[in-house]
């Protein structure tokens, strides 16, 4: 009798040691910035701005991105754009300059303690770094406030749904993105509450009245594509693509990307540009 209550209560002290462990670490797991390089050359791109943002912990970098269509007169309608946990801004510019041949303009956010950013990243310091992100954004003369589209990527999905519960925007397209951070806490074995950054973006989806793109792999060996259907089906104006890929290859063909993101702004009367803007 005594070896079982022994055995049992070193199974519940280790137990308790694990889960002590990942509420340490989960942060660092979640968002692995000592593992990413900081390019030593920025890209020069034509008309990029870099801006930046002061939040109660620091700096923040953004990069912008006016609109390259000269066609455009007046204020334009912009993206503000959050990658994954394991990119910098630094990695976008290029890929995501493809938008502003629709007229569009771009702001890149970094998270913080990420690149060149103060502060730690974490659902907080995050809020906090892109509402005072968006708010500089839709100051600008040159910018449509009622023109919004916020575009999240991976852990992104998680910082623009936050930005959504926060600020206006007129749509939400969300990249191979989860229902939340605690919906993974049963992988690890853990109780959900000990989750520091539960990123609820299934909660925001569910009260959000604007169209919602979900853009999700088939394969996604990291978020599964269930969690896109569970975020398609609970949007009020929820479309779906899906594409034959896993989570890092996603989407196979950028080219095919932009081309469902802008018909995805053209029916939500965003844009009224043609297909064929992007393949020039």
């Amino acid at each position: 009798m005594n070896i079982l209550v022994k055995i049992v209560s070193w199974t519940i002290l280790l137990y308790l040691v694990y889960c002590g462990f990942l509420f340490i670490m989960q942060r660092q797991m979640l968002f692995p910035r000592y593992l990413i390089d900081i390019p030593s050359n920025t890209e020069n791109i034509s008309g990029l701005e870099k801006i930046w943002v002061y939040t109660s912990f620091g700096k923040v970098e953004t990069r912008f991105l006016p609109p390259a269509d000269s066609r455009v007169s007046g204020p334009a309608p912009a993206v503000i754009f959050a990658h994954g946990n394991g990119e910098l801004i630094d990695f976008w510019p290029h890929e995501l300059k493809k938008l502003t041949r629709l007229g569009i303009g771009v702001l890149l956010v970094e998270y913080p303690g990420y690149g060149r950013s103060k502060g730690s990243p974490g659902q907080k310091s995050i809020t906090e770094a892109f509402t005072r992100a968006y708010d500089v954004l839709v100051a600008r003369p040159d910018v449509d406030s009622s023109r919004i589209v916020l575009l999240g990527r991976s852990v992104g999905g998680g910082a623009v749904c936050i930005l959504a519960a926060n600020r206006p925007s007129a749509a939400l397209i969300l990249m191979s993105s989860f229902v939340s951070v605690r919906s993974f806490a049963s992988k690890y074995l853990v109780p959900d509450f000990l989750v520091r950054d539960p990123f609820d973006n299934l909660a925001v989806v569910r009260t959000y009245n604007g169209p919602i793109l979900v853009v999700h792999g088939k394969f996604d060996e990291v978020i599964p594509f269930s969690h896109g259907m569970t975020l398609y089906q609970a949007a009020k104006q929820g479309k779906i693509i899906t594409y034959e890929s896993g989570h890092n290859d996603c989407p196979p063909s950028w080219d095919t990307f932009w081309h469902d993101v802008e018909t995805f702004l053209q029916d939500s009367g965003l844009i009224k540009h043609s297909r064929e803007t992007l393949m020039k």
